[in-house]
């Protein structure tokens, strides 16, 4: 596999990213429900993996007319794409799932350590059997789910719209660092460092939002509005 696919990129600060609508991700869980019901596999009960896999997990049990849906949470990312040194468990499964027939589900592997843990978490439980699905599978990932519904060969970084306020929030965070900058300015960064063109109005919500919850704050210079972190001594 070539380096280049490799999670983390060199630059952590800059790197390509997608953001994806409802209408595609809709598209996806149909695929992978497809591919579910024509592999023969019909689970008893699905889990979703929190926060990322709840989405498709609910859309997969639509296309599946499937009713039995049920989550863990496992935290791997923060904001921003900021991977964490371990994954962890933070809520558990509340159900007994011996002898069941089980369905995981995520939004997209990337290290591919979130669906590993799970998998490791749910077997001492006993279930008949596990199977693991996600809307997109990256190559670069060390696991590799029994369904997928697109395969990403050349690695981006995938803003699903359940999580792109909160990702851009995180990225605004990121590119604002220790500089003073203009909009204008974030703006032209949000395309340089991660091919996103973000709308003006997109982005004074997003300062607005970090300035109320003191982590950035404007000043004025001779007329210009300028972002910075919040508390950088003059």
């Amino acid at each position: 596999m070539a380096a280049a696919n490799k999670y983390p990129p060199a630059n952590r600060n800059a790197f390509k990213c997608d953001l994806i609508g409802f209408r595609e991700v809709h598209s996806l869980a149909k695929t992978l429900a497809n591919k579910i019901k024509g592999s023969g596999y019909f689970p008893d009960i699905i889990i979703a993996i929190g926060r990322g896999g709840y989405v498709p997990a609910r859309l997969v049990c639509d296309f599946l007319l499937f009713d039995d849906l049920t989550s863990i949470k496992i935290e791997h990312y923060k904001r921003a794409a900021d991977i964490q040194e371990t994954v962890k468990l933070k809520f558990p499964l509340s159900i007994d799932i011996h002898g069941k027939k089980i369905l995981v589900v995520d939004d997209v592997t990337d290290t591919g350590k979130t669906l590993s843990l799970a998998v490791e978490y749910l077997k001492p439980l006993k279930p008949a059997e596990i199977k693991t699905g996600v809307l997109q599978h990256k190559i670069c990932s060390d696991f590799v789910p029994d369904y997928y519904a697109k395969k990403i060969v050349k690695w981006r970084w995938i803003v699903y719209p359940w999580a792109a306020y909160e990702v851009l929030t995180g990225f605004t965070e990121n590119i604002i660092a220790d500089r003073t900058l203009t909009p204008k300015q974030i703006c032209n960064e949000f395309d340089a460092c991660y091919s996103i063109t973000i709308k003006r109005s997109d982005l004074t919500e997003i300062l607005e939002d970090l300035k109320e919850r003191g982590r950035i704050e404007w000043i004025d210079d001779k007329g210009n509005i300028l972002w910075r972190k919040a508390n950088v001594s003059k």
